[in-house]
């Protein structure tokens, strides 16, 4: 290792600023750690790991896509000032186009991070974009999802661009034919998504272990109601479809027409051109 590279090294550890930043303020004070540390303070870039700690509740989801990708990235802010300002939705943007570059599907943000970019680590462009904001910033959600031979569409809430805002949902499909009204419908399903915020497409796609512990509660209110046991289980049962209508995309109520649901909107709209949502995905900042 070289002295210039152990130097770097040094001033990265002291300070938290990224490789490129330390190169260049050794660089700027003739490989001098303190003089080096001292100009990174003042430039507002020492110290980004100490801003890690702190809580990020605001942000922004990208969407990306190429013709076999779609990439899904959600970082996260402590302020919707700092989400809105043009160096954060460039940030994002860089990101989301690096990952849309690797054509990796499913890979894990974990590792993610850690991948070269430029000269660095995609963490350490993290740590550096810390710095210049100034708030805490966290690589929350990352999706890379293999869209090949597949059909989509995609909507996005609260927007700050075309492809960026708060609420991104996205459903995969099967159509024989996509043409504007089936375009129409399944944009409409996505603003439906992105409003209901199901937890799965349909009742058999509920985690198990969820729907017991539901059917445990519901049974358990009943009994305390003091209804007679033996009608117990019928009105569990609409308890439970209640339930159902309330969590699963097919079976909610339309936003659009809610004296039907989902399912019976693709029936009637779909049925034409044999539409059928193979799988959705949901990303929120909440």
């Amino acid at each position: 290792m070289s002295n210039v590279t152990e130097l770097i090294k040094e001033l990265r550890s002291k300070s938290g600023a990224g490789f490129l930043d330390c190169k260049n303020a050794l660089s700027e004070n003739n490989n001098d750690i303190e003089k080096a540390n001292e100009y990174l303070r003042k430039k507002g870039l020492a110290k980004a790991s100490k801003k890690t700690s702190r809580e990020a509740n605001e942000g922004a989801v990208g969407i990306y896509e190429s013709k076999e990708l779609v990439v899904l990235i959600r970082i996260n802010s402590e302020t919707d000032f700092a989400a809105k300002s043009e160096t954060f939705l460039s940030f994002l943007d860089d990101l989301g186009q690096f990952a849309l570059s690797l054509s990796k599907p499913g890979i894990k943000k974990e590792d993610f991070l850690n991948l070269k970019y430029n000269e660095d680590t995609v963490s350490d462009y993290f740590k550096s974009m810390i710095s210049k904001i100034g708030e805490n910033l966290v690589l929350n959600d990352l999706q890379i999802i293999d869209v090949n031979n597949l059909n989509y569409s995609f909507y996005v809430h609260n927007s700050y661009k075309k492809n960026i805002g708060k609420i991104i949902s996205l459903i995969l499909f099967e159509a024989d034919k996509v043409n504007d009204f089936i375009n129409t419908l399944s944009k409409n399903i996505c603003m439906h998504i992105a409003a209901m915020k199901p937890d799965s497409l349909d009742i058999d796609d509920l985690d198990k272990d969820k729907i017991q512990k539901e059917k445990d509660i519901q049974k358990e209110l009943i009994l305390n109601s003091g209804k007679p046991s033996a009608i117990v289980d019928k009105i569990l049962e609409g308890k439970m479809n209640k339930y159902y209508s309330e969590v699963t995309l097919l079976n909610q109520s339309f936003i659009l027409d809610p004296d039907k649901n989902v399912k019976s909107i693709i029936e009637e709209q779909g049925k034409e051109n044999k539409f059928k949502i193979k799988s959705f995905i949901f990303v929120s900042l909440s």
